[in-house]
């Protein structure tokens, strides 16, 4: 099935595809990028492509699923295109660092995973592992257990359904903890809650109130979950590396308080979570971290 999309306010589809999930191209048009995934309400998986044209609007296409219109609303939730995007410039011009970083990353959104049962699984398996061996695990289970969907002859292979997850004894490299974990998981899609439909009707709190009833889902990965995997524009993230990098940017002493620093955050309404992605860009392109995190991302 077909379809055109006008996006609210600027976006660069390619270059935004370099910084985030990567996702992959055609062979015969590398400016074409695939998403496969389960469609929430899990009778089907699809893929998406998505080509921008001359004009800036969006050329999509949706394959293998019973479920069109839902795909593509979910293909378009996880570049954050779903948001009107038309005052984000504005928040450059309240703070120039964040203004100059808006023209070098092209007012970059951030891009989230297929849904939030993807961003569940995924901070599930990603306990105490690297990123890179996490999406290694991620891409063979698509490969062993995910559904296959052919695009122009190609096949890109969807992350399993919660049906699937829910059916898995073993796996390499997951422990027994991880796999009863990821069975929760499964159990709280198929339940119908933990999608990205049902947590949009939900306010902030209460909803990371119930992602903590998750086994091993803690405050930290259940704002992950919200912010990468629900997608709030005006979500905020209470973290080391947001307080460390606003002191770097904007030349604040290392014990700057709290207040100091909500006054920073505060000029990036209504679109706190995208100023925050793009200050972690540019505190991980600089290497501008904590300690710890430094130690860890050298793993």
């Amino acid at each position: 099935m077909d379809f055109t999309f006008q996006p609210k306010g600027p976006f660069d589809l390619l270059f935004q595809n370099q910084y985030f999930n990567g996702w992959p191209t055609l062979d015969n048009d590398p400016k074409t990028i695939v998403m496969a995934f389960p469609v929430e309400g899990w009778k089907d998986s699809a893929a998406v492509t998505l080509t921008q044209l001359a004009d800036g609007s969006l050329r999509g296409k949706t394959y293998s699923t019973k479920e069109s219109e839902q795909a593509e609303q979910q293909a378009l939730a996880a570049m954050s295109l779903d948001e009107d995007a038309t005052n984000w410039p504005k928040v450059g011009e309240r703070d120039g660092f964040i203004g100059e970083l808006q023209k070098t990353y092209h007012y970059m959104r951030p891009t989230l995973f297929h849904s939030p049962y993807e961003a569940a699984a995924a901070f599930v398996i990603g306990h105490r592992i690297s990123i890179v061996q996490t999406r290694k695990i991620r891409a063979h289970m698509a490969q062993e257990l995910g559904e296959a969907v052919e695009v122009e002859g190609q096949k890109f292979y969807a992350f399993p359904a919660p049906q699937k997850l829910l059916e898995l004894t073993s796996f390499q490299s997951l422990n027994d903890v991880k796999i009863e974990r990821l069975h929760a998981v499964a159990q709280a899609a198929l339940d119908g809650w933990l999608t990205r439909t049902y947590l949009r009707t939900l306010e902030e709190q209460p909803a990371l109130d119930k992602l903590q009833t998750l086994p091993g889902i803690g405050a930290f990965f259940s704002q992950g979950i919200l912010q990468r995997g629900v997608g709030r524009a005006n979500g905020f993230s209470h973290d080391d590396l947001t307080y460390y990098a606003i002191q770097h940017s904007h030349h604040m002493a290392e014990k700057a308080g709290r207040a100091a620093i909500e006054k920073v955050i505060e000029k990036w309404q209504p679109y706190r979570m995208w100023a925050t992605v793009l200050t972690h860009v540019w505190a991980r392109q600089n290497h501008i971290m904590p300690e710890g995190m430094q130690r860890t991302a050298k793993k």
